[in-house]
């Protein structure tokens, strides 16, 4: 069947600027003492701030770029954007506190994601102060169980956990914990999930979850701690939450 063409023009009109909104904004912004990028749709749901692991250096410069994108939450950054969140990712340095007040006059919910090494300064940063309203927790350093022997040629313990660094329960927002249950990161055992739970006193819940590939390092991004084969699984049930 065949549109008039006055009609078939409409129609193309009215597409257009659906396809134009569902393409978001990039730019790198200073904020919080650092740089970082702020990916934004044209009308989001709500906001997420994703804090990177490691020594959470991951060399955000202009234009949106950012040079180490290998940390599980950098790399899925665009699809929390596709989910409908505004999104930032900062460099390391970051004053929590000021990247939670900034994304709030962006839009509500702000919900801080942390990995890894990032769950240690997501806590710190609520202890000092930043007031998120959902947390989540992914690979977290939860608890004293999630800490074991270091490996041999490990250089140094790395102190502090979730529930050392917060103190009280009383400081949670709702909160989330991401695990996989065969991370064989020495810092991030899932035998720390459980004593959270216990500690958080129905502020937190948990998702735990399987497959996916193990590659290198067990504390990098490449194997099970960095979720790696199932970043959809991550990102799924960290946007139900944050919602």
């Amino acid at each position: 069947m065949r549109l008039a063409p006055t009609f078939g023009l409409l129609l193309i009109l009215a597409a257009a600027p659906l396809h134009a909104q569902s393409e978001p904004s990039i730019a790198t912004v200073q904020t919080g003492g650092v740089q970082a990028v702020l990916i934004k749709p044209a009308k989001p749901i709500g906001s997420v701030i994703l804090l990177a692991g490691g020594d959470g250096r991951i060399g955000v410069g202009e234009g949106g770029a950012i040079a180490r994108q290998g940390n599980q939450l950098v790399r899925t950054r665009m699809a929390y954007a596709r989910k409908g969140f505004a999104v930032l990712v900062p460099d390391r340095g970051y004053d929590l506190a000021a990247l939670v007040d900034l994304m709030k006059t962006v839009k509500r919910p702000v919900t801080v994601v942390g990995t890894s090494r990032g769950t240690q300064w997501a806590a710190e940063g609520i202890a000092a102060g930043a007031r998120p309203d959902k947390l989540v927790l992914t690979s977290g350093f939860l608890s004293d169980a999630s800490t074991g022997e270091p490996p041999g040629n490990h250089r140094r313990r790395i102190e502090g956990n979730a529930v050392s660094l917060l103190g009280s329960p009383s400081l949670l927002p709702p909160t989330l914990v991401v695990h996989h249950r065969q991370d064989h990161c020495w810092l991030t055992s899932p035998e720390g999930v459980a004593p959270f739970i216990a500690w958080a006193k129905g502020k937190a819940k948990v998702i735990w979850l399987d497959g996916g590939e193990e590659n290198g390092d067990p504390c990098e991004a490449q194997g099970h701690h960095g979720f790696s084969g199932v970043d959809q699984k991550v990102v799924d049930g960290v946007s139900a939450f944050a919602r």
